[in-house]
């Protein structure tokens, strides 16, 4: 296999049938080697089931795949990665009992000697270049358990890199990314291509589709629905193809007046940032944004007012009644509930059906005399999937064969069929597309215009400015400063957010 210019690829009339749901329908695509192809849609449109396709996970029901002129009816796993296909998925794919060497060069270990053992050390050499390419501040030889997300999703982008890759194709890949990582990313994009690699870059962040695509192709229910060469290219009409509309401005205004604390926050130290206390109040009719750069502490507060663990000290209020959450069990008893940044790991369990996972928070609320009703459970699943449009054709699917997106509406729904007084959303449209974000934006300003409390931890500036009434900013577990709207801008938060102080307007 050779890296460069010698690569054409060919998605012909891919069809894909499972029972009752038609999930590709004559998709054709073609890719040439240096090219960035910007793939969009909302989810459920169809482009993870592309990709698997194209990474020899799935069969297509029709169609082919042509590659430098020869034809495969389908591909297997291995026939894709020879063919220089790798990929950087949106969920992560580490060990992190292993190193980040260990992580990259999996199944492909460098070895010394006879007896072939492992050569730990010619691995960290060969990853050190890697990290220093897509901007990694860890080291070959630190433990992945020791990561964050955003760090372990530079570690799946170097994993990739690793390969001799002449596809990369990146599904969310700055999904956990801060703005300054994020185009480390666009440059490590504009390397490949610089190179001859061609990239499919998969993303529900428009404004990254628009800075790096040389063109792109939108999905929607299955099927191509419209390409947009380089020139055509903008948010307005890439929102159009996706979802057959355009979408209103992010921000809605409070429907109600500005209440007293629905939460208050006084000087709560973590175990994360033992040295920085954090207070702060959310008003009653509020979405209060919570920005930050990774590592600032954000999603270590929430877990911490949420009995996860981590809280050294403080005092949380709900209602101005005290709440001291040592379990989740507890804060939930109060009426505080937390969608977690990690949905897979955190907020689902994936073997389970949606009807379960939405309900499963409140059994209680579904028994009598012992026993689990099991129409009452389908009753509320089912409200909920038409309230949050969860695509489905049955709750009693396993959430495992879920989209991202529609994963997060069940965590949503789960919180939703129960009666919260304050509900923190960490990172509540990561891997989302935005006729979906649309939908949650509307549900949490309909959750604040009805009195409940709605605190917002987003990495996404967009989304945080767009959203928020008033933004307060982390740095090391502390609150750096607090915006109003009339002062929100990117600059302002990130001014805030490296602990300088803003000037006077």
């Amino acid at each position: 296999m050779t890296t460069g210019q010698q690569f054409d690829l060919r998605l012909e009339q891919i069809t894909k049938v499972y029972p009752g749901v038609v999930a590709l329908k004559d998709v054709s695509l073609t890719i040439r080697a240096g090219e960035v192809i910007g793939l969009i849609g909302e989810n459920g449109a169809g482009k993870s089931t592309l990709m698997k396709i194209l990474g020899g996970i799935l069969a297509p029901t029709a169609g082919g795949i042509t590659i430098d002129g020869k034809h495969h009816d389908r591909l297997t796993v291995s026939e894709s990665q020879s063919a220089g296909i790798a990929f950087v998925h949106q969920e992560l794919n580490v060990l992190e009992n292993l190193d980040v060497a260990a992580n990259v060069f999996l199944g492909r270990e460098k070895t010394r000697g006879r007896l072939k053992l492992v050569d730990t050390r010619a691995m960290h050499e060969a990853v050190l270049p890697l990290l220093v390419r897509v901007g990694a501040r860890f080291k070959p030889q630190t433990p992945v358990a020791t990561l964050s997300l955003a760090e372990q999703q530079l570690l799946e982008i170097a994993k990739a890199l690793s390969a001799d890759a002449r596809l990369v194709i990146m599904d969310e890949p700055t999904s956990s990314l801060t703005l300054s990582e994020t185009n480390t990313l666009l440059k490590v994009i504009a390397d490949l291509k610089a190179q001859g690699i061609a990239v499919v870059f998969v993303s529900h962040r428009l404004a990254e589709i628009e800075a790096c695509a040389d063109r792109v192709v939108v999905l929607r229910d299955g099927r191509t629905v419209g390409h947009l060469s380089r020139e055509e290219v903008n948010h307005d009409a890439m929102i159009r193809l996706m979802i057959g509309r355009d979408l209103k401005s992010l921000y809605t205004p409070p429907g109600i007046a500005l209440g007293d604390a629905v939460l208050s926050i006084r000087n709560v130290k973590t175990t994360a940032n033992p040295a920085s206390t954090a207070s702060f109040d959310v008003r009653r009719g509020e979405i209060l944004g919570v920005a930050g750069l990774i590592g600032a502490g954000r999603t270590e507060l929430a877990q911490a007012i949420f009995g996860v663990g981590g809280k050294l000290s403080g005092e949380v209020h709900i209602g101005g009644i005290p709440l001291e959450a040592r379990t989740p069990a507890e804060a939930i008893a109060a009426g505080l509930y937390l969608v977690p940044e990690d949905r897979k790991r955190s907020g689902l369990i994936l073997d389970f059906e949606i009807v379960e996972n939405i309900t499963m928070a409140n059994l209680f609320a579904f028994a009598k005399w012992g026993m689990v009703s099991r129409s009452r459970q389908m009753e509320v699943a089912e409200e909920h999937r038409g309230r949050l449009a969860i695509k489905t054709p049955d709750v009693r699917r396993v959430a495992q064969e879920m989209s991202g997106g529609n994963q997060q509406k069940v965590v949503l729904a789960k919180w939703l069929s129960m009666a919260p007084r304050v509900v923190i959303f960490d990172e509540p449209t990561r891997g989302i597309d935005v006729g979906a974000k649309s939908e949650i934006y509307t549900l949490m300003r309909a959750l604040a215009d009805n009195g409940v409390g709605v605190m917002m931890i987003s990495s996404d500036m967009e989304e945080v400015i767009g959203v928020s009434d008033r933004i307060v900013v982390m740095r090391d577990g502390a609150i750096a400063g607090e915006l109003r709207r009339r002062d929100f801008s990117e600059h302002n938060i990130l001014t805030l957010a490296v602990g300088k102080v803003l000037e006077e307007a």
